[in-house]
């Protein structure tokens, strides 16, 4: 998860969440809930400099994951075409 900067310079901040069984907000009560949530945070906050730093926009952050999606289609594709070249050569 990324640290995101909205256009109004607030910034949105990954917030881990973890509940053990009977505890309140676990529902059921069965089992552990592990969750991962965003926490808006302003320019007043202690933190809020030191993670303007690594913030990255939402159209940085979708242009990124396009960049991850092109890039593991030419991985898998390679990975296809060596894989359909090793199956050749044990025939």
């Amino acid at each position: 998860m990324y640290v995101i900067r909205l256009p109004d310079g607030t910034l949105r901040v990954p917030h881990s969440v973890l509940t053990e069984p009977g505890e309140p907000g676990s529902g059921t009560g069965e089992g552990r809930i592990i969750a991962d949530a965003y926490v808006e945070i302003g320019p007043g906050d202690p933190d809020y400099d030191r993670l303007l730093d690594e913030s990255l926009t939402e159209e940085e952050l979708a242009e990124r994951r396009r960049r991850w999606r092109d890039e593991d289609a030419d991985l898998l594709r390679r990975f296809e075409e060596w894989k359909a070249g090793d199956a050749g050569d044990q025939a």
